[in-house]
């Protein structure tokens, strides 16, 4: 496999898991809405789960949206 051809296969498992990730936050929030919890403890752990969300998904959507450098610019 080339080396472009693993970039191609690193950027489409890092959208992959972002897509998992997001289904997953997705059905947590939708099972705390459900549960017969005070607005105090649904906001607390509506809270957790969007810092945790943001913690988790951040870091991969950064590395595909990173410029590529692929040589150091040419010296004078």
């Amino acid at each position: 496999m080339g080396r472009e051809d693993q970039r191609q296969a690193m950027r489409h498992l890092r959208e992959s898991l972002i897509e998992q990730l997001e289904a997953l936050y997705r059905d947590a929030f939708d099972r705390i809405s459900e549960q017969e919890l005070g607005e105090g403890a649904i906001a607390r752990l509506t809270q957790l789960l969007l810092r945790s969300r943001e913690a988790a998904i951040t870091p991969l959507q950064e590395e595909i949206e990173a410029p590529l450098i692929t040589r150091a610019p040419d010296s004078p």
